[in-house]
């Protein structure tokens, strides 16, 4: 099932995760977590308040296509902030080239009112309460908050969003009086590097690995040092079980972003991993050797040693 939206932001070939969720385009991670529990919640098959097999069938696919997504995007600090780069980005362009066409009076009010920051709240607010209510109105919602989103966008074009918490912004402010606390710089990517990052981990959601590595090898031709790009490519070949190409990808990664704490994780785990086979296979080779016999390969493997193994 496609879900075709051509107004607001997705009329730009943009996806506005922000108005899947109906969640205002500076809300930080613990919002963006609990509006999406409400939705998940609502459109869940164990707990989905529809009545018709159809209409479960729309709940399912609503979740799964749009919901499940937005969130993966969201939730995460860097992939929020590069979302966001590239929605400022087009904002910028939009606000000198052209007047976007607005459908929707609350748009056009937005457009023209002088508080516009406390209208775009309250406008979003008032949506997020009916957006999933009726199924077949979702989509018609969701064109709605993109359209408060292009316009908020494009009023907010030379001023930065804020989507930290209050304690990430009060750290950030004591950077200059503590010098032992590191603040990652804020990613500046252009579109068409964050686009073949977007496709990266929709495909990698979908477990189309092969497509997925695609898209990376792509996007590294354009920022060969980028180490989230590096820790995606890392965490690809390691699902496709070719654990060299992982460890290459780690390790470059954390040469970046020594704080990349997914490829932190799996550079352990590979270690491990290859520290317990080494020492296994020595200790039947020296076995065998006093016994006279070849040694056998180790059927767990680095994998085994990673994932469990087979249960005995």
């Amino acid at each position: 099932m496609s879900f075709q939206i051509e107004r607001g932001l997705f009329k730009y070939d943009l996806v506005d995760h922000h108005a899947v969720l109906c969640v205002r385009l500076d809300a930080d991670a613990p919002e963006i977590r609990k509006r999406y529990l409400q939705i998940a919640r609502s459109l869940h098959p164990d707990s989905c308040a529809a009545v018709s097999d159809k209409e479960k069938h729309l709940a399912s696919q609503l979740l799964s296509k749009l919901v499940n997504p937005a969130y993966e995007h969201l939730y995460q600090d860097r992939s929020r902030a590069e979302h966001h780069a590239v929605l400022m980005q087009m904002a910028k362009h939009l606000a000198k080239e052209s007047k976007p066409e607005l459908t929707t009076d609350n748009a056009k009010q937005l457009a023209s009112t002088p508080n516009f920051d406390s209208a775009y709240r309250n406008a979003i607010s008032q949506i997020g309460k009916v957006q999933y209510k009726s199924l077949t109105q979702v989509l018609d919602a969701i064109a709605q908050i993109s359209e408060l989103n292009l316009v908020y966008l494009m009023r907010t074009a030379d001023k930065p969003l804020n989507t930290g918490s209050a304690s990430a912004s009060q750290a950030n402010s004591n950077t200059t009086a503590n010098t032992n606390h590191y603040t990652p710089p804020q990613p500046k990517e252009d579109p068409v590097f964050t686009g073949y990052m977007r496709r990266a981990q929709e495909l990698v959601l979908k477990n189309q690995l092969s497509k997925a590595c695609v898209e990376l090898k792509d996007a590294l031709k354009m920022q060969p040092n980028n180490s989230h790009c590096h820790s995606l490519m890392g965490t690809i070949y390691l699902k496709q079980n070719q654990t060299k190409m992982a460890k290459i990808h780690f390790d470059r990664a954390l040469q970046l972003d020594p704080k990349d704490q997914t490829a932190l994780e799996a550079k352990t785990k590979i270690d491990k991993a290859l520290g317990k086979t080494a020492s296994s296979t020595n200790k039947k080779t020296t076995v065998g050797a006093a016994a006279g016999k070849s040694p056998k390969p180790d059927s767990g493997g680095l994998f085994g040693g990673l994932f469990g193994g087979k249960k005995k």
